[in-house]
């Protein structure tokens, strides 16, 4: 990833986007915003750990940062599976927050967000239908498959083909910390063989396979490689600090 400042707020972009010219995105770190410890300083989360009016505070010092004329649309996040679809025509969603975990949109100048503290963001984008997804998937969602269920609803809402597609992963848990003690009443066991010596599971080779088994091209796959946990300085981590913040990837069709 590339690192960017705008404003005092450090984010980073994804080499496999940059030439898109139709496409923004960001994936913002912790620092930037005016939340305290333990939330410091660039949450988003409404999780009580924060005043309520920081996080908003920073949500809108995103949206500057994005250069977005609507504010950003983001989930109630629940860790299942449910896809969100916002069309043109459907301009006032972003006067809500929808239940699900992964929002699709080919509505121009409205981005969306999804809210991190260790899971992935899977942040997707057809050039050739101009339509940009955001998928939040924690381990709960990668076993419900929810990178392949929302790349099927690209195909049949909006007649995407996967092998236009291009996906980009966020920080989150890598293999080195993601540690599962109690994985054999967790994890269904068709997952296991994603797992090391140390009960760590490889989430990013979960998702890797989940997306090229969907169709997309494995030359269209990037992925961060940084841990969240390893880099609690820089994002939110829920395995680092329980007591924590939430940290954005942020997508969007540009308004023309």
């Amino acid at each position: 990833m590339i690192a960017h400042r705008r404003n005092g707020i450090l984010y980073f972009e994804f080499p496999l986007f940059s030439g898109f010219s139709g496409l923004r995105h960001r994936v913002f770190t912790r620092g930037g915003g005016c939340s305290q410890s333990p939330c410091d300083t660039l949450n988003i989360g409404k999780n009580g750990s924060d005043p309520m009016e920081n996080a908003q505070r920073n949500r809108l010092l995103m949206q500057e940062c994005i250069e977005s004329r609507w504010p950003i649309v983001f989930a109630s996040q629940v860790h299942g599976s449910e896809v969100i679809a916002l069309k043109q025509g459907e301009e006032d969603a972003h006067f809500l927050e929808p239940t699900g975990d992964a929002l699709i949109t080919d509505i121009p100048g409205m981005p969306v967000g999804i809210q991190l503290a260790d899971c992935q963001a899977i942040l997707l984008y057809d050039p050739v239908k101009s339509v940009a997804a955001n998928i939040h998937a924690g381990w709960r969602g990668s076993i419900q498959n929810i990178a392949g269920k929302t790349i099927a609803r690209m195909q049949s809402e909006f007649s995407c083909q996967p092998e236009n597609i291009r996906a980009a992963v966020s920080p989150s848990l890598g293999p080195c910390c993601s540690e599962f003690k109690n994985y054999q009443k967790e994890i269904p066991e068709t997952f296991w063989p994603y797992r090391d010596q140390r009960n760590h599971f490889n989430f990013w080779a979960i998702t890797r396979d989940q997306l090229t088994d969907a169709g997309i091209l494995k030359d269209n796959i990037e992925f961060s490689g940084m841990c969240t946990k390893c880099n609690a300085h820089l994002f939110y981590s829920y395995r680092k600090n329980s007591k924590t913040g939430r940290f954005a990837a942020v997508i969007g069709i540009i308004d023309q």
